[in-house]
């Protein structure tokens, strides 16, 4: 079992055991409180310039599927777990937690109180954090940890979007995906309604959305602050009110922006499986999964034309947007349902289908 450390830019030090590979990162310590979809989460490309913890105490029992992952790579700069199961049982698993790590040359750690992690990340905010796997010296994983770049001042969509375009082909209509670090998931629903798909870099151009003539464009979701993601800001911008637009977590956030509204850093954010939101329309209080570490000023959004739908029903944030007349539509949240929980995998699409077929 090899060494590993976990410090805190506050100089607090955890001792724990290596899973993955060896290597000396950091980023941004975040959790999420689900208790299943460690696969999908991990792979997610919203954790980049994170470290993510899970708050549930074992992780890995199932072990890891290929099937289910999100992207290529695991998004999470390091991974941190009170247990990693290294004996899983389900029909379906090729690797176990630490196999799945080597294989995809990520560092993570186990053996460490998360549950005090937790609260301590609570009560303070989200803390710089740098894990080390391997020969390193405590003050060197301490001075890391002080040196991480603030995550608001970091251009993380880039690091994960596409850069070419490519096509998922439908026989429905056609939707421009703008790639800001979109999971498969996401596609994968959109492929299930025979939508005709055409996924575009983060960094594209008006006129290259205008030439694949779409009915409607999806702005994704992503890592870090929207605010620095410059480019689909002024994209939105353009097509506002040229074409429908829709936004996924990390996308309501842009066009937020794009409309003049504006944004901010969470305390420690809304991250797992478990975030009740409430519906104005219809009174009903929908389960959703979370990845979002900033959102949407609530007053800012006066005078922009776009009205708050859903909020959260634990703290009032904003969780869904809607401009009918500019037929403009956004969840903060992730309603594609991979891994759960499925209380909106159809309302946003038959959302956006009613909206683009008028």
């Amino acid at each position: 079992m090899k060494d590993a450390f976990l410090a805190l830019e506050d100089g607090t030090v955890f001792r724990g055991r290596g899973i993955g590979s060896e290597g000396l990162t950091r980023g941004e310590l975040v959790f999420n409180t689900s208790f299943t979809g460690y696969e999908e989460a991990m792979t997610g490309p919203s954790y980049k310039g994170q470290v993510l913890m899970f708050t549930y105490p074992l992780v890995g029992n199932y072990g890891f599927s290929y099937e289910s992952i999100q992207s290529e790579e695991v998004g999470a700069e390091a991974v941190v777990v009170r247990e990693a199961c290294d004996n899983p049982s389900h029909r379906n698993s090729e690797a176990t937690f630490d196999e799945f790590l080597k294989d995809m040359d990520t560092p993570g750690i186990e053996g460490i109180d998360t549950r005090m992690l937790t609260i301590k990340t609570r009560e303070r905010g989200t803390l710089k954090a740098a894990v080390a796997v391997g020969d390193y010296e405590v003050d060197e994983v301490v001075e890391y940890a002080k040196g991480a770049p603030d995550i608001q001042d970091l251009d993380l969509v880039s690091e994960v979007s596409c850069n070419e375009s490519y096509s998922i082909e439908g026989d429905g209509s056609r939707i421009a995906v703008l790639d800001c670090g979109v999971r498969k998931s996401i596609l994968d629903r959109l492929s299930e309604k025979d939508f005709d798909i055409k996924v575009f870099p983060a960094d594209s151009s008006s006129d290259l959305i205008r030439e694949f003539d779409p009915d409607g464009i999806l702005v994704s979701n992503g890592p870090g602050n929207p605010k620095m993601a410059k480019a689909p800001i002024n994209l939105v911008k353009d097509l506002v009110g040229e074409l429908p637009v829709f936004g996924i977590c990390f996308g309501t956030q842009i066009i937020s922006l794009a409309v003049g509204a504006d944004t901010y850093k969470m305390n420690f954010g809304h991250r797992g499986a478990n975030h009740p939101v409430k519906d104005h329309e219809t009174g009903t209080v929908h389960i959703t999964s979370q990845n979002h570490g900033f959102a949407i000023d609530k007053e800012s959004l006066d005078g922009t034309g776009l009205n708050v739908v859903q909020t959260n029903a634990n703290d009032g944030t904003v969780e869904a947007v809607e401009n009918e007349e500019l037929d403009i539509y956004g969840v903060q949240y992730h309603p594609e349902a991979e891994p759960g929980p499925r209380d909106t995998k159809d309302l946003f699409l038959n959302k956006v289908l009613k909206i683009i077929e008028g």
